[in-house]
């Protein structure tokens, strides 16, 4: 069925949370094991129903965000989905104390049951306004960044419309642009404060409400840390500093060298790999999409029948369009069992990484689409990162087909974004474990507090105040992770690091490493991240050696790579 036929209907609010607690009462009173089992995946049923709803109002309503019908629904959703919550817990609390628990882990294996028991650690009664209130933020967050209109050169754009103007190859265009972009965000800066500030003591008074110190160890609940802790993560942090940081360094100070540009350069200047202009996509919107079908066909049979049912169901909408959410993602529509990409075209390497990186994560869901129970379609978010970032990479065979005259460049760059990317979002995940330490901060000390951090992370940004907002410490407030999933960031970093890797034995033996991404990706969300990597033969990002050896072999490959001809 193509997407726009998908039919979406409110759910009776009161007779789905009978039918949930039916459903409890049933497990508990189970005589047997077959009976426990088929309430279980009743249960399953309802569940994903219940979700196609939500996903499609939520899918829908990013698409236009103007939509004054799906803006009531994301409102209804925002109230009712913490309600629903104490439901779920009752479910996971009888799941749990249930005596066919070793017979449903004999069939379903034991991670259900990890992940529940730290489910049962994120909730109780006492936060659900909290709860609320942090959905209907989070919306009005999301809103605002959707209603920006930009005026520039007598044009108004949206934030990614303005993406193209901020890699142009004029010094004085660029510049410009990313000014324009920086005002608008001073303009409504007020309101970016004011919302994460009541956000952060929200989740702090959700954490303390649970008995915790302050919201950083709910959390980890919440991103599902099941097999790694704050302590995995500052040792991660410290590798990236030791010897991430000094590659990207070298790769910024090379830049600036093509450029004619003193070191440190301003943001506009980082956002130019080459004077000549960045690599660029070549054709239409319509083009990239052929090319990538091209690509899926190409790549493997799988891949093929995917990505044709992809653009046959309609499952992608991509265009940049006035009224759109920011960003993009990937997510699933469980009762039809298809993913959806959503994204925001803007003329940019970005539109490519859209049919690699998103593509990426469909293929997983589409590869697992009938795993039961549901919850194994998809690996925790750092594992899901993998499934994309090193899809990015695979394809690089048909990197022409995508970029003609500009492959070598965007050959380049991609790698070289790789490796800088990983301090950037490393930096994301420490900002957030000070913030959380620190709740009360005013919003002028988190402001400060990122300015410090850029100097650690990322010494080529010149923090000179030439460029308003991003120049004074607050570009922080354009990542919306941070407004909407603390603690997310981390997972891309700890993904890239393990698709380096991939990348790596792509350079080998294309085949051997496309065999080890399915059997990583086939896994789906049946194990925790680090076993995954494991039954897949793959290195621990969290040991020092891992990043040490991509790290290695990234520069050896850099300083090999010819530039010759490219200004």
């Amino acid at each position: 069925m193509k997407f726009p036929e998908m039919s979406y209907a409110r759910p009776d609010t009161e007779d789905l949370k009978k039918r949930l607690a039916d459903l409890v009462e049933r497990l508990k009173n189970a005589a047997d094991f077959e009976t426990a089992k088929s309430v279980f995946l009743e249960h399953e049923k309802l569940c994903k129903s219940s979700d196609t709803q939500a996903t499609l109002a939520h899918i829908r309503h990013d698409i236009d965000t103007r939509d004054a019908f799906y803006d009531e629904e994301m409102k209804y959703w925002n109230a009712v989905m913490p309600e629903l919550e104490e439901y779920m817990q009752s479910w996971n609390l009888a799941m749990l104390e249930s005596p066919f628990r070793v017979d449903f882990e004999e069939n379903y294996g034991k991670l259900m049951f990890l992940n529940t028991e730290l489910e049962l650690k994120t909730f109780s009664t006492d936060i659900i306004q909290e709860m609320q209130q942090e959905n209907d933020l989070n919306q009005e967050y999301r809103n605002l960044i959707a209603s920006a209109q930009i005026p520039f050169e007598g044009g108004t754009y949206t934030l990614s419309q303005m993406t193209p103007f901020k890699t142009d190859k004029n010094d004085a265009r660029r510049l410009a642009a990313w000014k324009a972009e920086g005002a608008w965000y001073k303009e409504n800066q007020e309101a970016l404060d004011r919302i994460y500030d009541e956000l952060v003591h929200l989740r702090d008074a959700m954490g303390k409400k649970l008995g915790y110190d302050g919201y950083t160890q709910l959390g980890y609940y919440r991103m599902q840390r099941n097999c790694y802790t704050k302590e995995d993560v500052e040792k991660f942090r410290e590798a990236v500093v030791k010897y991430l940081v000094p590659i990207a360094d070298d790769i910024y100070k090379e830049q600036a060298k093509r450029l004619g540009k003193e070191y440190p350069m301003s943001f506009a200047d980082n956002a130019l790999a080459f004077r000549s202009g960045n690599a660029r996509p070549v054709g239409t919107p319509d083009d990239i999409l052929a090319q990538g079908r091209k690509f899926y066909d190409e790549l493997s049979p799988q891949t093929s029948e995917f990505f044709r049912m992809m653009m046959d169901q309609e499952l992608l909408d991509v265009l940049s369009t006035e009224g759109k959410a920011g960003g993009g993602y990937c997510t699933s529509i469980l009762d039809y069992e298809v993913p959806f990409i959503f994204a925001n075209f803007n003329g940019t390497q970005h539109d490519v990484e859209v049919v690699t990186h998103e593509a990426g994560h469909a293929f997983a869901a589409w590869m697992n689409r009938d795993r039961v129970p549901m919850t194994y379609i998809w690996p925790s978010l750092e594992a899901c990162e993998v499934h994309s970032m090193s899809m990015e990479f695979f394809s690089w065979n048909w990197a022409e087909g995508f970029f003609g005259e500009d492959t070598r460049k965007f050959l380049y760059t991609h790698l070289a974004d790789a490796l800088t990317f990983i301090p950037y979002g490393t930096m994301v995940d420490h900002f957030q474990h000070i913030v959380f330490e620190k709740p009360d901060m005013t919003p002028a000390k988190r402001h400060e507090t990122w300015k410090e951090l850029l100097g650690i992370y990322m010494p080529w940004m010149r923090l000179d105040g030439e460029i308003p907002f991003y120049a004074d410490g607050e570009g922080w407030q354009r990542q919306h992770h941070i407004y909407e999933r603390p603690f997310y960031y981390i997972d891309y970093c700890l993904a890239q690091t393990v698709a380096l890797q991939f990348w790596a034995k792509i350079q080998e033996n294309r085949e051997e490493a496309w065999e080890k991404y399915i059997a990583y990706t086939k896994q789906g969300g049946s194990e925790v991240f680090t076993k995954l990597l494991e039954n897949a033969g793959l290195d621990n990002p969290f040991e020092e050696s891992c990043l040490r050896d991509v790290c290695a072999a990234a520069r050896k490959w850099l300083d090999a790579y010819d530039l010759k001809g490219l200004e």
